[in-house]
């Protein structure tokens, strides 16, 4: 079993860094997302982001992947390649997922943006996928379990009547891009690892506006619902203090 590691204050401060990028990269992202323009366009763009500020697009080539950031539209879920062919259009909603290496360590966002003017399912969609996050980090704190975060999740999104995706879920974050510990979306309370100060971890909601089966694609990469219906997703990197939790993929103050 991969054990959990504990950040020292010098490492924090490298993933500090790594995850204003991957945040300031979202962002590019997210000013991007709008009619006319191609994924290839967005992921472009957020490659020169992350590599004008001296570091590496952490997804680019990571599995063989070849995209520096997975962008998924409508009813793809995670893991859309970035192409020429996928032109954005009013009413579609974009997830853009990235990450950030630099100084040995990586940071790790997400966020779901509309294009345009979408329907009011999907924009709820979206802010009950943010929110769910936010409600399931107030239990990111020193002592709890791991799936006290995860039950918070399920149980909001649940309760506005969408779905937690089962077969993808959040993740430790560090020297590698993906540790332990798995931090999953749904489940009881009171399980899995207990939090340390030090932990740092992506806390990811998928949620489905139908039902929560996906499917993954011929390609090996783009993740689809099965029942065709809209997913949204949200993420940021935290970490585990003697308090609140700290978000480390937050923009640079302008």
């Amino acid at each position: 079993m991969e054990l959990i590691t504990l950040k020292s204050s010098r490492e924090l401060d490298c993933m500090r860094k790594a995850g204003r990028i991957a945040a300031g990269a979202r962002k590019v992202a997210e000013e991007l997302v709008k009619p006319g323009v191609t994924t290839l366009e967005i992921d472009a763009a957020v490659r020169k982001y992350i590599k004008g500020h001296g570091a590496h697009p952490s997804f680019l080539g990571y599995g063989g992947f070849p995209g520096s950031a997975c962008i998924s539209v409508n009813d793809v879920v995670i893991h859309g390649i970035p192409s020429r062919k996928i032109v954005l259009k009013e009413g579609d909603i974009v997830s853009v997922d990235v990450g950030a290496y630099i100084d040995g360590f990586h940071g790790d966002c997400a966020a779901t943006f509309p294009c345009g003017q979408v329907s009011d399912e999907a924009r709820r969609l979206i802010e009950v996928t943010e929110q769910s996050f936010w409600e399931g980090i107030k239990f990111a704190r020193k002592g709890q379990r791991v799936s006290d975060i995860s039950h918070a999740v399920q149980k909001y999104v649940e309760a506005h009547g969408f779905s937690v995706v089962r077969d993808f879920v959040g993740h430790g974050v560090g020297r590698k891009l993906h540790e332990a510990p798995e931090v999953p979306n749904f489940g009881p309370a009171g399980h899995l690892a207990r939090l340390q100060p030090g932990m740092t971890i992506a806390v990811e909601p998928m949620v489905c506006q139908g039902d929560w089966h996906v499917r993954v694609l011929k390609d090996q990469w783009t993740t689809v619902t099965e029942d065709g219906t809209l997913a949204s997703h949200y993420e940021n990197t935290i970490l585990i203090t003697d308090g609140d939790p700290e978000i480390l993929t937050v923009c640079e103050e302008p």
